[in-house]
């Protein structure tokens, strides 16, 4: 990824969608009601924002991008509340009210708790859509992206006339898709499913390699230059015409509302690629603002300070992968040139002998990966009673260090198999070893390769810890 963060307040991104407004009700919860066994919700407080294609819009916004709005509301009073709120931020809006209700989607919050969401929810007529359309082309001539957000609630009856006039203006079109047919968005420049919905147009996936053979099918049969998965816990997968998959571990592990997520994914997406910056750098730049939303109670936005604070401290270089994954990322990596260095461990307690040889050990190449043994290896390696810490909580403290790029985990007692799969530049172990002694030398050697031992700091290992915390 470019070290080069895009200047937002260069771009300019037209949204239409479905609109709708979020309501929040805040209370205490203290008691359960003698009526039913629910918890009694003491309302203390109620907000109200943007939804839908108006939530990307306030993200665009927030990021400081020239934003414009289309979209279809109903003639009433929460129409009027979402016209007010968008105007209040310089949204150009061009809303078509339709005889048809405002959709709002009410949650009750028992302190962070989400207890209950009702949904008041409206499906627009196709006659909505001619009137809709010739509003909305005022606002597409000086776009440089255009947005489609999709919640399957009857604004985008009619897709094609959106990704036809980006295709004779030169003008990209990103599509939030919903639905079981995917068909109606052929030609557009880049779909972002989340992954329950792209198994519902591909079918069940088992594995990395299915997933990529079919979005490779997927993106041939409608036509379009990229399709972005996204994956919740798992990241993103960002999939074009005959390349490698581009994946993003996600970066957020402790997620306290989905809320919007997904507007803030193509919003973000939409933005960097108004104001000039590549797919992978675009992509790259929504998996970090989608981490931050997801932290949040609510529904939010990221501000573009906020966005290039977070980019500056991560620059996607890490992060826990599947061997699958990990696989995919080093062949990219060796692709740009990349100096690949490999290492494992059981890594059960993390100490300073760790932490200087595995810093030693990035600076021999570009990226380091480390492999971690897993618990039931780890158990007959070291004995019963270990690992003092599990799979899940390692490789947590691992994938924090400033020097690791990747880590993951390997089933067997040695990682020859994962090694050959990978074929890093280097070979690192840290010890008391000689290279002879390394697991995986030969293999490591027979296609080029180098192996290394690196220095560990003395009187200063996990068995050392363990039994000094016993004594």
């Amino acid at each position: 990824m470019h070290n080069i963060f895009p200047d937002y307040h260069s771009a300019k991104v037209a949204v239409i969608g479905d609109i709708m407004l979020d309501r929040y009700f805040y209370g205490d919860v203290t008691r359960i009601s003698p009526e039913a066994p629910v918890p009694v919700v003491q309302i203390k407080c109620e907000e109200s924002s943007p939804g839908g294609a108006a939530n990307v819009a306030v993200n665009l916004v927030s990021l400081g991008v020239t934003t414009s709005l289309s979209g279809l509301v109903g003639d009433d009073a929460d129409a009027d509340q979402l016209q007010a709120q968008l105007s209040s931020i310089n949204v150009a809006c061009e809303l078509y009210r339709s005889t048809t209700a405002t959709t709002v989607k009410s949650r009750i919050m028992g302190g962070m708790q989400q207890f209950l969401r009702m949904d008041f929810e409206s499906i627009f007529s196709d006659n909505d859509w001619p009137p809709l359309w010739a509003r909305a082309q005022q606002n597409l001539v000086d776009a440089d992206i255009i947005v489609l957000s999709d919640y399957n609630k009857g604004t985008l009856s009619n897709c094609q006339a959106v990704i036809n006039y980006g295709a004779a203006n030169n003008i990209p079109v990103v599509v939030d898709p919903k639905g079981s047919d995917f068909n109606r968005y052929a030609g557009a420049t880049l779909l972002t499913p989340n992954l329950a919905e792209f198994i519902t147009i591909v079918g069940p996936v088992d594995s990395e390699q299915d997933m990529a053979i079919k979005a490779q099918r997927l993106i041939k049969q409608l036509n379009i230059d990229s399709l972005l998965v996204t994956r919740s816990e798992k990241g993103m997968t960002l999939f074009r015409p005959d390349e490698n998959p581009f994946h993003l571990p996600a970066l957020t592990k402790e997620v306290a509302d989905v809320t919007g997520a997904g507007d803030t994914v193509i919003a973000t997406v939409a933005a960097s690629l108004a104001a000039g910056a590549n797919m992978e750098t675009a992509v790259s730049l929504s998996n970090i603002a989608a981490s931050n939303v997801v932290s949040k109670i609510g529904t939010n936005a990221i501000t573009a300070p906020e966005l290039e604070l977070a980019f500056l401290n991560t620059q996607q270089n890490h992060g826990a992968l599947s061997v699958e994954q990990l696989c995919l990322a080093v062949e990219l990596a060796k692709k740009n040139g990349e100096k690949v260095v490999f290492t494992n461990g059981c890594f059960d307690i993390l100490h300073a002998g760790h932490v200087a040889y595995l810093q030693q050990a990035k600076a021999l190449g570009d990226r380091l990966i480390v492999a971690i043994n897993s618990d039931e290896s780890v158990t007959r390696i070291k004995g019963e009673g270990r690992p003092i810490n599990s799979l899940e909580r390692r490789l947590a403290v691992i994938e924090g260090l400033q020097s690791v790029n990747w880590v993951s985990c390997f089933e067997g007692d040695t990682p020859e198999e994962l090694i050959a799969q990978l074929q890093p530049s280097i070979l690192v172990k840290g010890g008391d070893y000689t290279e002879e002694q390394v697991v995986g030398r030969e293999i490591v050697e027979g296609y080029g390769g180098e192996v290394r031992v690196m220095s560990m700091v003395t009187d200063c290992s996990t068995t050392d810890i363990i039994n000094k915390a016993q004594s």
